[in-house]
């Protein structure tokens, strides 16, 4: 029989990035670890991209909580309590320790663990457990869901962390072959030449540049160093922006500027593409920036409203956490990051 398993953990999209480890970990420790993982709706694909994943189950709270007595989300309500309370785990796992997360766990059948008193974000949380594990507060968000999961399952998580993300760096070692799976009938000797010759050789860079906060936001000036040195260097420049105000701003930060693309909104799986393949990526401290890092590109973030103690940079490639929370970082310290990922590529 299976290892029957629920994990809870809604949100945010960082977040949930830095939980991909923890689910390697379990389905390399646990024999036939069957993993169900309740998420936001809003981020739903995260949970789907790891192969471990079995079901991703959808909770609402963001807009249930705009109308939580109306007879829809009512509605909704009751049905994701009846889907999880239609399934027998054998470890209900609360990776959240909030309230709202206890509140989900609670609903569903099987042994509950999550984060002690002390551990736990939200300590009434701890609570609504059966059992309860002690993880330090002050470490890096990776390592502490990767021990919080060993503790649970009885087993030392050890080596560097793995996202399961592999799926979207083969698809962009397959999209930088021009000729991959494209027949060769047809092709003359002057078009082939021709084919291998792609932007794939310079390569484009990713730029996250707004936040939906000015305190997380950089000085104009400062990016646009690091833009026109980017673009000396030969990449051309894709903008990512949540909204359009956003992307207003993206805009403005290069006109006048070539070889640059402000993107528009794309759903999850399209923006991992477009990371998987890029040169390099330089992005405020958010979600984005972080899935970056965790599919293997050489990524810097700039961290002016947060701190990079908890929640710095991961990944298999070159990585700068820049700054802290009011203590913005020097143009001069971005720009010799950029340097060194430019020589990591």
């Amino acid at each position: 029989m299976p290892t029957r398993i629920l994990i809870v953990r809604t949100s945010s999209l960082g977040d949930l990035v830095h939980m991909l480890p923890a689910i390697t970990d379990i389905a390399r420790h646990v024999p036939d670890a069957q993993i169900d993982w309740v998420v936001e709706e809003a981020f739903a694909e995260i949970p789907s991209w790891h192969p471990a994943v079995n079901e991703v189950i959808t909770v609402a709270h963001r807009r249930w909580r705009k109308a939580w007595w109306s007879a829809q989300v009512r509605a909704e309500r009751r049905a994701l309590r009846e889907r999880l309370r239609s399934a027998q785990y054998d470890i209900v796992l609360d990776m959240q320790a909030l309230l709202k997360s206890a509140w989900l766990v609670r609903q569903a059948r099987g042994k509950r663990h999550g984060l002690d008193w002390r551990s736990a974000r939200e300590p009434l949380a701890s609570l609504f457990y059966d059992v309860r594990h002690r993880v330090e507060f002050w470490q890096p968000a990776v390592i502490r869901q990767r021990k919080l999961a060993g503790l649970t399952f009885g087993y030392q998580h050890a080596g560097l962390p793995d996202f399961g993300l592999q799926s979207f760096v083969r698809q962009a070692g397959q999209a930088a072959d021009p000729v991959h799976d494209v027949p060769s009938e047809g092709l003359n000797a002057m078009e082939l030449p021709r084919l291998h010759h792609v932007d794939a050789d310079r390569g484009y860079a990713v730029i996250m540049p707004s936040a939906s906060r000015d305190d997380k936001l950089w000085p104009e000036d400062d990016w646009r160093a690091v833009f026109r040195r980017l673009l000396d260097a030969g990449c051309s420049l894709k903008l990512l922006a949540g909204n359009e105000q956003e992307a207003e701003r993206a805009r403005l930060l290069v006109a006048g500027m070539e070889d640059v693309e402000v993107m528009p909104r794309m759903d999850l799986s399209s923006v991992a593409r477009l990371l998987a393949g890029s040169r390099l990526m330089v992005g405020l401290d958010s979600g984005l920036t972080h899935l970056s890092a965790a599919l293997g590109r050489p990524t810097i973030g700039i961290y002016r409203a947060s701190t990079p103690v908890r929640t710095p940079l991961v990944g298999s490639n070159y990585t700068a956490s820049l700054g802290d929370r009011g203590a913005s970082p020097s143009r001069e310290a971005v720009m010799a990051s950029v340097e060194q990922a430019l020589a990591a590529h």
